[in-house]
């Protein structure tokens, strides 16, 4: 048998890199190549802009359902540091849960993404409410509020971050982008009231348009 059957029989050596590897990979084939950057910068950018809202409502969902008390025992009680309260423990566990989400909100308003990282708001919104609304239980029985603050957490992070970004040519930063109302009406209609604190300024030119 032939070096190049035995290599197919084998399978492809890229299809079973990991994603270190892969990574590793692309950056030495782009500095041997750099006329393939802005190919490759496009293909990102297709792949990146993926998103839909329910899909990550959904992965919030599982993200905070494989939770359980076992991640609780771990985190609470005596440690060589000192002693957590399971209240605090569990706030922690979750707030991390969520950390994936709100740096992939950040990083894409760093690409100049914002409609991609208003999707993935959107979707990190319905998923906690749809958790509190299902009443789930587990580590949420020791932090029953944490859906409504993480939720508020996400959309200030979205508003502040793509408000920090400068328009094109270097002019003056932008205002606060608004929450889309629509969204809110319709889907997490009970969070009007933590929206509305949440964003003062969107609030102030909503009232007498929608009840709060």
């Amino acid at each position: 048998m032939s070096r190049a059957k035995g290599a197919a029989k084998k399978g492809s050596v890229l299809e079973r890199l990991e994603a270190a590897e892969a990574e590793g990979v692309l950056h030495r084939l782009l500095a041997a190549h750099p006329a393939l950057r802005a190919e490759a910068e496009t293909i990102a950018r297709s792949q990146m802009g993926m998103v839909n809202f329910e899909v990550v409502a959904d992965e919030v969902d599982d993200a905070v359902r494989s939770l359980d008390i076992d991640d609780l025992n771990r985190r609470a009680g005596r440690h060589e540091w000192g002693y957590v309260e399971p209240t605090e423990a569990a706030w922690e566990v979750l707030e991390e849960s969520m950390q994936p989400f709100i740096a992939d909100i950040k990083r894409r308003i760093d690409l100049g993404l914002e409609a991609d990282a208003l999707e993935i708001c959107k979707g990190v919104v319905l998923g906690l409410h749809r958790i509190e609304q299902a009443k789930a239980g587990g580590l949420l029985e020791w932090a029953p509020d944490f859906p409504a603050e993480a939720a508020g957490d996400a959309i200030e992070t979205w508003c502040k971050e793509a408000g920090k970004r400068k328009v094109a040519g270097g002019g003056p930063r932008r205002i606060r982008p608004p929450f889309p109302q629509e969204f809110t009406d319709r889907l997490v209609p009970k969070w009007r009231e933590m929206i509305a604190r949440t964003l003062p300024d969107q609030a102030r030119q909503a009232r007498g348009r929608v009840r709060f």
